[in-house]
């Protein structure tokens, strides 16, 4: 973009992995590193905790797609799953069988009420060791049956007494079900402590004390206790691993809300702010506000001027300066007939900071202005896509179109809903009438090559790429995502040739202003293709250097330092995302890495004995992503 043209609003871009397609195999590759195996164990001073693919999967994914499906066997997904249906079948019948056997040779005679061992603490002391035994049996009986007779407070009693004779991790267990049952959630979590005393590794007590943690509102303790307990079983209990996904999203939730309640809005990072504007064709500046033409700058048409002369900088420092210098038009007034304009550009940055209100206020005031300015609408569906109001995004295309069918960037942009939205045969039909529109705005082509790649019409998306790059030799952007589709080919050597034409393109373009997309897509390739960690962290650190606010370069630092079972140092990453995102959403999905790195950390603490077992579920899975 020169300094005599500027996009005059950007489109679809949201940090999250899904809303910007060139951009979404990178994310994949990110999220998917620990969720491609069943154990990933993270190794810390010799400690092993492990997040597996009921771990981090359960975490980070959504239940709905069908996470699970990423543990290793063979077979098609309706095998697999009716494979394990009849595992488990076959297993609680088999466990039915020997319970049953166990009752009849194991359960003690209920005495009836008159004849049960009267015992408290006075008396209890002069009981023999044998007689002890004897009564706690008979009295744990005796409570067993006033519990399944729903009498639970004689239960609570009977247990009690049991207690007193002989203090056992399951009668406090069972007298914590009691309450559980009359919702004494304290009691119930002092009675689980207390099993928990005498057998750290009792996994019913576990469930039931992170029960009563959730009543209580004590999220953070009872998903602890969740991840302990699916650790412990191996992850074999899915309504425990079930509980973990639900916990880890509602403290992840309650954490982003407070966060963003205190948070600046501030630009995200150079890397993001460029590629979001140029999602729209580059356009010469308004008639009036050409920069050859002198202005004073203290006026509205000053200061609109000075926004876009500083746009067209695309570093850190000039997007701070076209965003004040927007603001500061709209408060000098005096526009005329480019006050719609001022309006969709102050728009655009309230929109980039986060301030998803009065961006909509703005966008809306700027097509009442100027109905005819279609790119109004076109980013004020962006917006109403981002919170989830598609029909809202699909009426304000439909309004773009009635103001200008002609409008390549309407097709553009609208082909990205549908890809959003996995439409890509609908997306793919965009692109191309978009091109067809305009062929000389690359990100039509690139986009439509990653959608035939994303259709599984590999040959046709290669082949797209490779005319992009005899049209557009000089555009490194052709070069990194070419780059992402070979890396997902695994054809890494190609990928990283076309990844390193990306930086030195870059380096020569941009020097002030270098997207560091490339940097990172080559860290990821090397990690994957050498586990070549030493290097992929320096690639990632160069990122940061050149962009400290981008979010996808520390995102990527954090898993790097995860899978080389540096924990600590990644959840300070994991953190640092969190604080980079822009929207609700974003800084869930970050807390969600966070908060899930912080359990795995105390569970590590709390139960160190686990570390052998840990080592042997995951036997050599912490190498290759994918």
């Amino acid at each position: 973009m020169s300094a005599r043209s500027v996009p005059i609003t950007p489109g679809n871009v949201s940090i999250d992995s899904s809303a910007i397609p060139v951009h979404s195999s990178l994310w994949d590759r990110v999220s998917d590193w620990a969720s491609s195996h069943k154990a990933v164990v993270y190794t810390v001073a010799g400690v092993a905790v492990v997040v597996s693919g009921a771990g981090v999967v359960y975490y980070l994914s959504d239940s709905s797609k069908g996470a699970k499906g990423a543990e290793a066997g063979t077979g098609t997904p309706e095998e697999k799953k009716k494979s394990k249906k009849d595992r488990r079948k076959a297993k609680k019948q088999a466990e039915s069988v020997k319970k049953e056997e166990e009752t009849k040779q194991k359960t003690p005679t209920v005495e009836p009420e008159d004849e049960l061992p009267e015992v408290d603490e006075s008396t209890v002391g002069s009981l023999s060791e044998q007689d002890r035994k004897d009564y706690a049996a008979k009295l744990k009986a005796a409570g067993n049956k006033a519990y399944g007779s729903k009498d639970y407070n004689r239960a609570i009693d009977l247990y009690g007494k049991a207690i007193l004779c002989k203090p056992d991790p399951i009668f406090f267990s069972n007298r914590a079900a009691c309450f559980n049952a009359l919702g004494d959630w304290d009691k119930v979590v002092e009675d689980t402590t207390a099993a928990l005393a005498l057998d750290s590794e009792y996994v019913k007590a576990l469930n039931r004390r992170a029960n009563a943690y959730e009543h209580l509102e004590k999220n953070s303790e009872a998903l602890l206790d969740y991840t302990a307990s699916c650790i412990i079983d191996g992850f074999r209990t899915e309504q425990s691993a079930q509980s973990v996904e639900r916990l880890l999203k509602k403290v992840a939730e309650a954490k982003g809300k407070a966060i963003l309640a205190e948070k600046d809005k501030k630009l995200p990072s150079p890397t993001f702010v460029t590629n979001y504007l140029q999602s729209f064709r580059s356009r010469p500046f308004p008639k009036g506000l050409e920069e050859e033409v002198e202005l004073d700058e203290e006026s509205g048409k000053g200061q609109l001027q000075a926004g876009l002369v500083a746009l067209s900088k695309k570093t850190g420092e000039g997007y701070e300066a076209a965003s004040k210098a927007f603001e500061r038009a709209l408060e000098l007034g005096d526009l005329g007939e480019h006050e719609a304009f001022a309006y969709n550009m102050r728009g655009t940055f309230e929109y980039l900071r986060g301030q998803n209100e009065d961006a909509l206020k703005d966008l809306t005031k700027s097509a009442e202005l100027q109905p005819s300015l279609t790119q109004t609408y076109i980013k004020r569906a962006s917006m109403h896509l981002e919170i989830g109001n598609r029909e809202a995004a699909a009426n304000d295309f439909e309004e773009a179109m009635k103001q200008n069918k002609e409008d390549p960037d309407i097709y553009y942009h609208r082909a990205q809903l549908h890809f959003i939205l996995g439409e890509f045969a609908e997306a793919a039909k965009d692109y191309q009438q978009s091109i067809e529109l305009d062929r000389d705005f690359i990100f039509s082509h690139i986009q439509l090559g990653v959608t035939q790649y994303k259709m599984g019409s590999i040959a046709s998306s290669m082949a797209t790429f490779r005319k992009c790059i005899k049209s557009f030799d000089k555009v490194p952007d052709v070069y990194n995502y070419y780059g992402e589709l070979l890396l997902d080919q695994q054809k890494y050597q190609e990928a990283i040739e076309k990844f390193d034409t990306a930086v030195e393109m870059e380096k020569q373009t941009k020097p002030l202003g270098m997207n560091v997309l490339p940097l990172i897509n080559k860290a990821l390739a090397l990690f994957q293709w050498k586990q070549d960690f030493q290097e992929a962290e320096k690639l990632c650190q160069k990122a940061l250097i050149i962009d400290p606010e981008c979010d996808i370069a520390v995102a990527t630092m954090a898993q790097l330092l995860l899978q080389q079972g540096k924990v600590t140092e990644a959840l300070k990453y994991f953190e640092r995302a969190a604080e980079l995102a822009r929207t609700e959403g974003e800084i869930v999905n970050a807390l969600s890495y966070a908060e899930a790195t912080r359990t795995q950390l105390e569970v590590q603490e709390k139960y160190p004995q686990l570390a052998s077992r840990l080592q042997g579920m995951g036997g050599g899975l912490g190498g290759g992503a994918r």
